[in-house]
């Protein structure tokens, strides 16, 4: 026999009710052993009093997860924060299948060992589990809810309403019927039919809905017969769904796997469509397998219709002592060459050993066309020289010694062509420095390469390059004399009729840079700074050595610019040592801020010849004094900052090469880049890229590198974005150049919704926004 009864008292000052006035009940639910002892047998017609319940409270097991540390449990425990404590406590709270059953509710009825029916105001609390309802029954032996009449269940931080409920607390498996839910994971929301829980993690939505986007109406939502989501796999698999965007349908799938998080998943990614004018209409049905969470491939063929089906893969891997990517792609038979067409790229890098190296950059092109007729977008230029290298490098205390072999295919432009490099096969290189060896600095540099190639001479060279240097640094200035010997032996296999077969050329080199750093205190901009004053000279003197008749495996003459008029030999490689009696003048000044930043730097500098040279590569006559060189980088403010760099002939007061640059960004995705190169007889150009807010949510992209000799673009893109709260639209036109004479246009369309998935025609216009816009950021970037 059972016997209703109400608590005629007010409620402890504990109760989670917001009225203490109204009546109502307090039971705590345990285990089924304390629930036993705690409501012996049939619940009586008397209610307990306070003293009674505070009791019965008092016996509660204490919560392990709860407890204040004690000293003596760790340093790692007693190091934590309150906070951290805290935030600790309420997971394993959460996480507790042990943790007591608490209920709350105005009246209940019912036999306490096997059920009890609660009424008015009943709430529910298990773990990370909590349940409020109109009325709710518990089942004791089973640890089950079944509730019903505005439905309201908070799951580890998921938010769910329906009409019914029925929950196994300890599994925390059970369903809900008619839900409305919001997931804390991904800020995703819907309603179905129905949801399922298996357990803490799976889940399965029945006739029901999936946006990310806020509110009663979303712009996007995924309509799906079936929807499971698995927080613990980070994936939702959704089966016959149809895609809404704007109420209208633009996408069904009989199935569709989506990340949770946006981490990876193996499954179909979205088609790609585009076109090109060489290829015409193309589909790519890319497919992903994410192998592990340090590996992964895609597998993306490719239907281009005047051309074929192309089937491309992409592989990437990282491991503790390994990396690499490799990608390969081929169309076999392509129905406008008749031919079969493909391409390698393949980086490696491995530690064999704690102090050995393994690497490797592999590229191939089955022909020269092979750029121009694919590269479709203007991330991926047309290159032209492919490099093909493997190494392998051991490091000692201050050495390490090399071995490596590398060359180049030529995919050669009609129009320009290119002289190909020399293959070295193979290459040993030694390399050892240590430096203040009783206030000494040296280095040897010692070279053994066999140089190989189809049409011109061949043969080994070896290269020994021992340098000491005495540094003599005190505040404010520094003197460093320096010795170097170059000495380079010469065996040709293939020099002709009455040639010589070997070459010896032994060449010393004596340098002295110095320079003084002068300090003052200053403002500009109503800034305090402080402004250094650094004059540098630079003394080198090499003697003529004649190396006419010696081969030019390597060398050429270096680039002009302030790291290389502080350095010994003009010419790069090791086949030419230019002769020189030559000093180098420069002045640099620098303006830093308080906190290290520097806002600005001047620079000038000058090289002044001695003697006249008579080593070189082009028979170019020398001067007294070289180029004058002017760069200045600086912050004129937080937003807008430039650089300049001149180069200045001193024969005809003219600009030999010249660049300007200024950047502005007032506000994140809002910034303009403006740019000109100049060099004499073969460049002049104007490059201009920028985002910029149209209107609300709307940003304009763009970019045009000008041509001023040839009076044409030479690459541009142009489009535009809109960012929703959950939604982003971009449109994007193309062209860019894929030869010397040629170019190709195109154009892409992406449509990314937030957590599941991007959409669109062509190539993913992110990659050739972050490239050719300095500064962009994406609608989705905070």
């Amino acid at each position: 026999m059972t016997t209703e009864f109400m608590r005629r008292k007010p409620v402890l000052s504990h109760s989670p009710l917001l009225f203490p006035t109204i009546p109502a009940i307090l039971v705590s639910v345990l285990v089924p052993a304390y629930f036993s002892q705690a409501m012996a047998q049939t619940v009586t017609s008397d209610a307990p009093d306070d003293n009674q319940v505070q009791t019965q409270l008092k016996q509660l097991p204490d919560d392990k997860s709860t407890q204040e540390p004690k000293e003596g449990k760790g340093a790692k425990e007693a190091a934590l924060s309150q906070k951290q404590l805290e935030k600790l406590s309420e997971k394993q709270k959460q996480d507790d299948k042990n943790a007591p059953v608490t209920i709350t509710a105005e009246k209940f009825t019912g036999r306490p060992e096997r059920y009890i029916k609660f009424e008015h105001n009943v709430e529910v609390v298990k773990g990370g589990t909590r349940i409020n309802a109109d009325e709710a029954t518990y089942r004791n032996l089973e640890d089950e809810v079944d509730a019903s009449g505005k439905i309201r269940m908070q799951r580890y931080g998921d938010c769910y309403t329906g009409d019914a409920l029925r929950m196994q607390l300890d599994a925390s498996a059970g369903y809900v019927s008619n839900p409305v839910y919001k997931l804390l994971r991904n800020n995703a929301q819907g309603h179905a039919a129905r949801i399922d829980f298996q357990d803490e993690e799976r889940s399965i939505i029945t006739r029901g809905t999936y946006s990310t986007c806020e509110g009663l109406n979303p712009d996007w939502y995924l309509e799906s017969d079936t929807l499971n989501l698995d927080t613990g796999l980070d994936r939702g698999v959704a089966g016959k769904s149809v895609l809404y965007f704007k109420g209208v349908p633009i996408l069904a799938t009989p199935s569709l796997t989506f990340p949770l998080s946006g981490a990876r998943h193996s499954g179909f990614l979205p088609p790609i469509l585009g076109a090109s004018s060489k290829g015409g209409p193309e589909l790519t049905l890319p497919y992903y397998f994410n192998i592990a969470p340090n590996r992964d491939l895609t597998v993306y063929p490719k239907m281009i219709a005047r051309r074929g089906l192309q089937l491309g893969l992409e592989g990437r891997y990282l491991g503790e002592t390994y990396s690499g990517e490799t990608s390969v792609e081929g169309l076999w038979n392509d129905r406008v060459s008749n031919s079969n067409r493909y391409a390698v790229a393949s980086i490696h890098q491995q530690q064999l050993l704690p102090q050995m190296v393994l690497s490797w950059n592999i590229n191939s092109a089955s022909d020269d066309d092979y750029p121009a007729d694919f590269s479709r977008t203007i991330t991926k230029t047309a290159q032209r020289l492919l490099l093909r290298e493997a190494s392998l490098t051991y490091y000692g205390s201050f050495w390490n010694l090399g071995l490596r072999t590398s060359n180049y295919q030529v995919l050669q432009d009609l129009a320009a062509p290119i002289a190909r490099p020399y293959d070295r096969l193979p290459q040993l290189q030694l390399h050892a420095e240590q430096h203040d060896v009783g206030g000494v600095d040296w280095s040897l540099d010692s070279i053994l390469t066999r140089f190989w190639h189809p049409t011109l001479v061949r043969g080994d060279r070896m290269v020994f390059n021992p340098q000491v240097s005495l540094p003599l640094v005190q505040a404010g200035a520094f003197v460093i004399p320096k010795v170097s010997l170059h000495a380079t032996n010469y065996h040709l296999v293939n020099p002709g009729p009455g040639k010589e077969t070997d070459f010896h050329r032994v060449v010393p080199t004596f340098s002295v840079d110095s320079g003084l750093v002068f300090e003052r205190k200053t403002t500009m901009f109503n800034k305090e700074l402080t402004q250094t004053l650094e004059p540098r000279l630079f003394y080198v003197n090499t003697p003529y050595r004649d190396q006419s008749r010696m081969p030019n495996f390597d060398s050429a003459v270096a680039d002009f610019n302030f790291a290389q008029i502080f350095s010994e030999n003009r010419f790069t490689g090791q086949d030419r040592i230019g002769d020189s009696n030559q000093i180098t003048a420069a002045l640099i000044s620098r303006f830093i801020e308080g906190n290290g930043d520097e806002s600005l730097k001047l620079a000038i500098g000058q090289r002044f010849y001695f003697n006249t040279q008579k080593v070189t590569l082009d028979n170019t006559a020398s001067n007294s004094r070289s180029d004058l060189l002017l760069a200045a980088t600086g912050k004129l403010s937080s937003t807008l900052s430039g650089e300049m760099a001149l180069q200045l002939s001193q024969t005809d007061r003219q600009s030999v090469r010249a660049n300007y640059g200024i950047h502005w960004q007032p506000a994140p995705k809002k910034v303009l880049n403006l740019e000109y190169r100049y060099q004499r007889n073969s460049l002049e150009q104007i490059d201009v890229s920028a985002q910029w807010p149209m209107a609300d949510r709307w940003y304009m992209v763009g970019r045009s590198n000008y041509s001023m000799m040839d009076k044409k673009m030479v690459d541009g893109l142009l489009g535009f974005e809109y960012k929703a709260d959950c939604w982003s639209l971009r449109f994007l036109a193309q062209r860019f150049a894929t030869t010397s004479i040629s170019n190709t246009s195109g154009f892409s369309v992406q449509l990314e919704l937030n957590g599941l998935a991007r959409l669109g025609f062509g190539a993913n216009p992110l990659d050739a926004l972050r490239k050719n816009i300095s500064g962009y950021q994406s609608g989705n970037e905070r």
